[in-house]
């Protein structure tokens, strides 16, 4: 299967406890693995018992286990510095203030998540030669799509830049004045040198997410919950990108035949309408379902964790990318 795989959902599905326990089994199955948090929730930590941040660190007792925690107020920061320093270092003195301005109010604009943490993904896969396996637990479902569909937005834009970029110096050129020979500006413009590189990126990115990445949505089975898996299936459909299988999550147990009291009735009608959503999975959706996992007593995690992942129907074997930066 594809090196990079990617599990998504509506928010509070249990996305962070599939991802881990898949990685977890991925490692146990000899795959050097690295598991990667983009949910700002960060419960990684709180699945293995130690802190992480955004650099790959060791999971305690796990041979061939990474894990990290990318906090997306951090690369929005980030991001925006580094597009604060290039862009400070092509233009005069006098539009360096302007520049800060614009920047600190884009801080806060929609989009500015997406993009920040897209980037810190794409720099993940793009620097992930040590490992077989990269786990993605993303953000909730909508945030996901937004960023999965950025790389087909943002080539077409980066292409007009770079179409407007040579005009402007193809007409200075011709305007040149105190030499017969027009000033070839083309050649090493830096402006230009930024946008290559990031059509460069995006190339990548879009390259590796239709050809080396696999993905898995997590749902409960509650109306909500699969009518956001619906929609998401048929956005990520939209951007060629196809869901490999679908992880039912938090169902609830059967109660023992001898409890006829008010909770084990309770129980049986629950039981009962998730049995009828999951067969409304079952023949109405196009993806799989390759795991019914039902609810814990109590935090998933240790023994627990081993068990959820035993329960992933979802190979572990990861070819090689097909993409490499």
């Amino acid at each position: 299967m594809e090196p990079f795989v990617f599990f998504g959902g509506k928010g509070g599905v249990g996305k962070t406890t599939v991802s881990c326990a898949y990685a977890l089994r991925c490692a146990r199955d000899g795959q050097r693995t690295l598991v990667v948090s983009t949910d700002p929730a960060h419960s990684v930590t709180d699945v293995f018992d130690q802190p992480f941040d955004d650099s790959p660190q060791s999971v305690a007792g796990i041979d061939g286990l990474d894990a990290m925690e990318i906090d997306p107020e951090d690369e929005v920061t980030r991001h925006l510095d580094e597009i604060r320093q290039d862009l400070s270092e092509q233009v005069s003195a006098s539009m360096v203030n302007e520049i800060n301005r614009q920047l600190e109010m884009a801080h806060g604009t929609p989009g500015a998540y997406e993009s920040a943490l897209f980037d810190r993904f794409v720099d993940v896969m793009r620097n992930a030669e040590e490992y077989d396996r990269v786990v993605f637990d993303t953000s909730p479902t909508g945030s996901t799509l937004r960023l999965l569909g950025l790389p087909d937005l943002l080539e077409g834009w980066i292409d007009r830049l770079m179409h407007k970029r040579r005009t402007s110096i193809d007409l200075f050129e011709k305007a040149a004045v105190g030499s017969n020979e027009p000033r070839r500006v083309m050649e090493g413009d830096p402006v230009l040198a930024r946008l290559q590189d990031r059509k460069e990126f995006f190339d990548f990115a879009g390259s590796a997410l239709h050809d080396d990445a696999a993905f898995f949505l997590v749902l409960n089975p509650d109306e909500l919950s699969l009518n956001e898996t619906e929609r998401a299936i048929a956005n990520l459909q939209e951007k060629d990108l196809t869901v490999r299988g679908l992880v039912a999550n938090k169902l609830t147990p059967s109660p023992d035949p001898d409890e006829n009291g008010r909770g084990g009735r309770y129980l049986r009608e629950r039981v009962e309408t998730e049995n009828e959503r999951l067969e409304t999975v079952r023949s109405e959706f196009e993806p799989p379902l390759v795991a019914e996992i039902g609810w814990r007593s109590s935090e998933v995690k240790g023994d627990l964790l081993s068990d959820v992942a035993a329960e992933l129907d979802i190979e572990t074997a990861a070819e090689p990318p097909t993409h490499v930066s």
